[in-house]
């Protein structure tokens, strides 16, 4: 069974995009990757992927925030909208964390980034696929 859709990972970090990219296409997923946030964005616009996974963490600091802001803000509108999975291993270097279990009043939990769920590196193959697939089948992740 052939799937249609396209993922796009950006991730800076070469053997994380290899290893991502044997479990998506070993899923019949097409995958495209990008090395940083510019790059990713031009991908975005050249490849129309139907779903991204994206690195917080790259050389220029925190460029997935960028990537996410510029994706949601200034892309055209179909664009806009791409599916985006945060893939980072920042939850397990430091107390920081992107999705919080309550409010702070301003945003509800899981409202800080405008992306459609996270991932904690390192991520289980298994995993991974099962958020792909809730995702790219309309619905919302668990």
């Amino acid at each position: 069974m052939a799937h249609q859709a396209k993922i796009l990972i950006v991730d800076d970090d070469q053997d994380m995009v290899e290893a991502l990219s044997i479990v998506l296409e070993g899923a019949s997923y097409q995958v495209c990757s990008a090395a940083d946030a510019e790059e990713g964005l031009r991908a975005v616009e050249r490849e129309r992927p139907n779903l991204i996974v994206l690195d917080v963490m790259m050389p220029g600091g925190t460029e997935g925030f960028h990537f996410v802001w510029h994706l949601r803000n200034e892309s055209p509108e179909p664009v806009r909208q791409t599916p985006i999975i945060i893939l980072t291993a920042i939850h397990a270097t430091t107390s920081l964390r992107f999705y919080p279990d309550t409010t702070d009043g301003t945003y509800a939990p899981g409202e800080y980034l405008p992306v459609q769920d996270f991932l904690d590196k390192p991520v289980e193959p298994d995993e991974l696929l099962r958020k792909v697939a809730q995702l790219l089948e309309g619905g919302e992740p668990e």
